[in-house]
């Protein structure tokens, strides 16, 4: 009889997440010579918590508040045929994207489906001037040519293995970043 058990290790803990998110700030920074016509969107649930993040820390550099939005992308997935009833977080974003550099937020990047719908689904806001993706976590393993032009960790994994980014709730602060591997035992 075979059993599976899972074994999890810590990636990154809350000061190294804390630490990745300042770089991270500062790259979107020198990378868009600073924050003019720039906007954030982070994809629902644990991106737009990143977005936010990532703004406050962009306003404490720059002395600018960028617009931040969040982003439900449950009716754009292309595997939403299995889910039969999603769960539906609702879109926040109260700003025009038209002209703007957006950069999509997320917490990890894997296949780079939800990125693909994340991308879809802003089109039916509007047409920026440019998308940006941010990442905490690349893991690898594309099924889509989709890159992240700001990550914080690349974390090889395989593919039964999942990254899950832990949160303190109510005050959304990150705990820790987990990798996660089922093992198989044998009896």
């Amino acid at each position: 009889m075979q059993e599976t058990e899972l074994e999890e290790s810590v990636v990154m803990d809350e000061s190294e997440i804390d630490r990745t998110l300042v770089r991270m700030a500062h790259q979107i920074l020198e990378q868009n010579k600073g924050c003019q016509n720039l906007a954030l969107v982070g994809i629902v649930t644990r991106g737009d918590v990143l977005a936010h993040r990532l703004a406050k820390l962009i306003e404490g550099i720059e002395g600018t508040q960028l617009p931040v939005g969040s982003l439900d992308i449950s009716f754009y997935r292309d595997d939403s045929i299995l889910n039969i009833a999603p769960v539906v977080q609702g879109t926040n974003i109260l700003f025009s994207l038209d002209g703007k550099t957006i950069v999509l937020v997320d917490d990890v990047l894997y296949t780079g489906r939800t990125i693909r719908a994340a991308l879809d689904a802003l089109m039916d806001f509007g047409r920026p001037a440019r998308i940006q993706l941010a990442t905490l976590v690349d893991r690898g393993h594309r099924e889509l040519p989709i890159r992240a032009d700001f990550v914080g960790k690349n974390v090889p994994s395989a593919s039964n293995e999942s990254v899950r980014l832990l949160m303190e709730s109510p005050a959304f602060e990150f705990r820790a970043l987990l990798l996660v591997s089922m093992l198989a035992l044998r009896h």
